[in-house]
């Protein structure tokens, strides 16, 4: 069961990625995108849904037009009086359970293994109306790439602009470099600063993966495509800090370079995007931490 699980997903991943586009890229074109493109809640518990589970629910609302990012499963709704229309389909989620078993020393092994689950959006509500008034505008872009920027510095990351077009984390001098802020260009659904921003969180989500941090070591698992696979945890990093400071997210210039061997990695290793995604969030996890905030269930 848990294979299939993985599989579904990955596939489900694949198809979008040789369509040339990224369930976790999604640009805030959607009429309720301030509301719907956020990290999605769970409505009872207020917790953030974590790893795969965030590009999954935010496929369901480019998919279905949420308005909202609140999501519960029928019992947690049912139990707070509040009851799913007819004819409504759950969103999938997964999760890991743990199976006890006893092994040939008498020892209990415990293994981990995934379960799916359905969640309903708010939308999907016999309660609910949409309002009559769009959606609060959000916070004034200036003020958000204020925060943005404070949150940055709160890490303590070395943040180096030295010229030049690239933008990299030195694992060797451990800082990243950026270019100039001036040189970067917007886009119909993103502003140049944006634009500069959403660089400089994917450099700092490769900073999160040094070992005194998050220590990501892949090598063994991915071989020759470790590097590859890095590069998708950042890719989903910024995407999902992105979303959590409020600012919009886009493709880096180098993510179609990516996309093959991003797709050779998935379809090596049917729990890489898993776990990418599981590594993405722990690197938000992260660096949340160093402003005082747990995004962590």
């Amino acid at each position: 069961m848990t294979q299939n699980i993985h599989e579904t997903i990955t596939a489900k991943i694949i198809e979008q990625l040789q369509a040339g586009t990224a369930p976790w890229r999604k640009p805030w074109t959607h009429p309720n995108a301030s509301v719907a493109f956020q990290l999605p809640i769970n409505a009872t518990t207020g917790k953030r849904y974590r790893g795969i589970n965030i590009p999954l629910l935010w496929g369901a609302v480019d998919d279905r037009a949420f308005t909202t990012n609140e999501y519960a499963t029928f019992k947690q709704w049912a139990e707070r009086k509040e009851f799913v229309r007819k004819g409504e389909k759950g969103n999938l989620i997964v999760f890991y359970d743990v199976l006890e078993r006893e092994n040939d020393k008498q020892e209990i092994d415990k293994i981990p293994y995934l379960k799916t689950s359905f969640v309903f959006n708010r939308c999907q509500l016999q309660s609910y109306t949409a309002p009559e008034q769009p959606a609060d505008e959000p916070r004034p872009l200036l003020e958000r790439l204020e925060a943005v920027d404070s949150f940055i510095h709160n890490t303590g990351a070395i943040v180096r602009h030295d010229g030049g077009n690239r933008a990299y984390y030195s694992r060797l001098t451990d800082d990243i470099h950026m270019p100039e802020p001036e040189i970067f260009t917007g886009t119909p659904t993103q502003t140049a600063q944006e634009s500069y921003y959403a660089v400089s969180l994917h450099e700092l989500t490769h900073w999160t993966g040094k070992d005194t941090r998050c220590n990501r070591q892949f090598g063994k698992r991915f071989g020759d495509r470790a590097y590859a696979f890095e590069e998708l945890v950042a890719e989903m990093g910024s995407a999902f800090t992105c979303a959590y400071l409020g600012i919009t997210d886009a493709p880096r210039p180098d993510h179609v370079s990516y996309l093959t061997s991003w797709l050779e990695v998935l379809r090596d290793d049917k729990r890489a995007i898993l776990t990418a995604a599981s590594e993405a969030s722990k690197a938000l996890d992260y660096l949340a931490a160093f402003q005082g905030e747990v995004c962590a269930p």
